[in-house]
């Protein structure tokens, strides 16, 4: 009878009268817990004797929640829902992360700071450190200030180029201080135990000799299939090969995963599908040095362009995650004009939106009366507050709303500055701007190339100042410049001219 109260009651933990009650009905391999000969004064073991407990089993569970000791969400399984999910190295990753262990994972992604700010290429190793932080595990980001001396050549034609150790320090700060703003907002477990840690791969580089690096760990490492990666296939191929430095990488990083699970405990790398060779690399080391299993290696999908090409720093109109680089109000506008057949898709590789959620969205586009851009400014609300804070996304809104033409939103010059690096500009003096007609203006500040162009705009309704429409004989009068230093002109709702008033 006990037997089957215990059965219909619970799950592995109870929690009665303040007391940790554990008990076992299916056998497991290797189980978490071994019971004492002697039981403690804290240990009540579950006996026929035991009173009845009267909580329900939705009770039971919300205490166990709240006590850090119900199962946890399968981060596998979310990845994978979700678009997320390339590889693993091991299906036993996914049974782990399934168990009722009350030991979280610990899961690490490295990014070399080869420029001062992380940008949307590096968006999605973010968010799946995220996932890991909400289904109660520890995201681990690691820098590569000794990685980043070599050069990656994943995905790069290229050899990259050199940076001096004053460059690589300052770029460090940088992504540092943006990864510890966007993970450190979810930086707490369910025990309220911080669950992010950053760390820096030069700080055991900078100690490791190449003779004992070669002894210790090189002899492990199979030439045969380290020129079987496809990085290393691909580079050999090119016309400018693959340097020997550039070859070592793989082994490098490897040896990152193999400290990390040595001596933090580290048990997960995750990283893009083009890291895959990297990742096995240090998978390995840890199996053939160590002897041991348990290090798992979990790859996502590269965030790619509708041209199919990666996004980067290195390429035109990069979208970077740090403010001081592109501030939210550009950031939120990358996100409100994607195209709807990639919205449904961002929707669920980048936000947290339950999958419910964003079905509703996908149904919602085919109805009638779809008002165009509903979708992506859900998406642009949910990408930008998660990168940049709830004031971040109220900053982009309002500079969103102050700057379209037609708004009635009254202008400030702290608003139009906030996004003037964002957008076309250029100084002129105040007696260059007052009176001035407003086409002679437009052509001026090179918002057109000809007067001609000016006027057909002006007959369509097209041409705005601060965002009002204006006609032909429109002139420049004081009360037109805002706070007395800066205009702003608009060519239907995309093109834009910032005139800062010298």
């Amino acid at each position: 009878m006990a037997t089957m109260s215990v059965m219909s009651a619970s799950k592995s933990f109870l929690y009665n009268q303040n007391k940790l009650i554990l008990f076992s009905i299916f056998k497991h391999p290797k189980p978490t817990f071994s019971i004492p000969s002697k039981p403690s004064k804290n240990l009540t073991l579950f006996t026929p004797t035991t009173r009845c407990i009267h909580s329900s089993k939705q009770s039971l569970e919300t205490k166990n929640q709240d006590m850090g000791l119900a199962q946890k969400p399968n981060i596998v399984n979310i990845l994978e829902e979700r678009g997320l999910l390339e590889s693993v190295t091991s299906e036993n990753l996914r049974l782990v992360c399934s168990s009722n262990s009350s030991n979280p994972m610990k899961a690490y992604c490295g990014f070399d700071p080869t420029a001062d700010s992380l940008h949307l290429g590096n968006l999605i190793g973010i968010i799946v450190l995220s996932w890991f932080q909400r289904c109660g595990h520890n995201a681990v980001a690691v820098i590569g200030g000794a990685t980043a001396r070599v050069g990656d050549p994943s995905g790069k034609n290229i050899e990259r180029p050199e940076l001096d150790v004053e460059t690589l320090e300052s770029n460090t700060l940088g992504i540092v201080q943006t990864i510890r703003t966007i993970l450190g907002r979810y930086d707490q477990n369910r025990n309220g135990n911080p669950n992010l840690m950053i760390l820096n791969n030069f700080d055991w580089w900078k100690e490791v000799k190449l003779l004992d690096f070669l002894r210790d760990v090189g002899r492990y490492a199979r030439v045969g299939t380290m020129m079987a990666k496809d990085s290393v296939k691909t580079r050999l191929e090119s016309e400018q090969g693959l340097s020997y430095t550039e070859f070592t990488y793989q082994l490098l990083q490897g040896y990152d995963f193999l400290h990390l699970f040595r001596n933090e405990g580290i048990n997960v790398q995750i990283g893009g599908s083009d890291q895959w060779g990297n990742i096995t690399a240090g998978t390995e080391l840890i199996r053939k040095i160590l002897q041991v299993e348990g290090a798992y290696g979990l790859t996502f999908p590269l965030l790619l362009k509708s041209d199919g090409t990666k996004f980067g720093k290195s390429e035109d109109g990069a979208i970077w995650l740090s403010p001081s680089v592109l501030s939210p109000y550009k950031f939120y506008q990358y996100f409100f004009t994607v195209p709807d057949v990639d919205v449904v898709r961002f929707l669920k590789i980048l936000t947290f939106l339950s999958l419910e959620e964003i079905k509703e969205v996908e149904e919602g586009m085919r109805k009638p009366g779809y008002v165009p851009n509903s979708a992506q400014r859900r998406l642009a609300e949910e990408v930008t507050r998660f990168v940049h804070g709830e004031e971040g996304l109220q900053e982009a809104l309002k500079a969103t709303e102050a700057l379209k033409p037609g708004a009635e939103t009254k202008l400030d010059w702290k608003t139009i500055e906030g996004i003037a690096k964002d957008v076309p500009s250029c100084y002129l003096s105040y007696d260059q701007v007052l009176n001035a007609s407003v086409i002679n203006l437009s052509v001026t500040t090179g918002l057109f190339e000809s007067k001609s162009s000016v006027r057909r705009m002006l007959k369509s309704g097209g041409l705005y100042l601060n965002n009002a429409r204006v006609s032909e004989d429109k002139c420049i009068e004081a009360g037109d410049i805002i706070d007395g230093k800066i205009l702003l002109l608009s060519s239907g709702k995309k093109n834009k001219m910032v005139v800062r008033i010298s």
